[in-house]
């Protein structure tokens, strides 16, 4: 089994930009090298505690409102966090970061959160899409239209489009029904 340390170049491969930790009762977020070079807009902040809005604070204008309010949302009942979202470089590029961790209570009943940031641009690239997809001849397609589904839900969500927003979680409500009734 490989040490993390050897895996470094296949994480990095995989999109990883860095790594967080947050401590909620402090409202202070710590990030590494990477992430705080693309998700503050400087590499000079890595390992320092930070604030929520400096830390996030290349976080693209139009993302900002709704990515703070889920993260402020969970900082609040704990678990699973996964976002997606949009980041303005200090050259003018805008990446897409996935934010995946999770946030629970320590043995002390502190709220304490461990998660890591994914580059997924190359994803919303819409001929590596349709590679993609061209690709996954046999797969099922209920469940190739749920993530399409999924993406397409978040998409609209980080627009603010909450009534096209409704449509997608009734089509996602029918296509987990219909993956329910097949299990039966």
């Amino acid at each position: 089994m490989q040490s993390i340390a050897e895996a470094a170049p296949a994480l990095r491969a995989a999109g990883l930009v860095g790594v967080w930790k947050t401590d909620v009762v402090a409202g202070r977020s710590i990030l590494d090298e990477g992430a705080a070079a693309l998700l503050a807009g400087n590499v000079g902040l890595s390992g320092r505690p930070l604030p929520l809005e400096v830390a996030l604070g290349a976080t693209h204008p139009d993302d900002q409102t709704w990515l703070f309010e889920r993260i402020r949302r969970v900082r609040q009942t704990g678990g699973p966090f996964s976002a997606e979202f949009r980041v303005v470089t200090s050259t003018g590029d805008v990446r897409w970061v996935l934010n995946r961790g999770t946030l629970s209570t320590d043995d002390s009943g502190a709220m304490k959160g461990l998660g890591a940031y994914i580059d997924t641009t190359d994803s919303h690239n819409t001929d590596l899409i349709s590679a993609a997809f061209l690709s996954r001849v046999g797969e099922d397609p209920l469940a190739h239209a749920a993530d399409r589904c999924l993406e397409t839900h978040m998409a609209l969500a980080s627009g603010g489009y909450t009534g096209l927003r409704r449509i997608t979680e009734m089509l996602l409500f029918a296509i987990g029904r219909a993956l329910a009734q097949r299990q039966n």
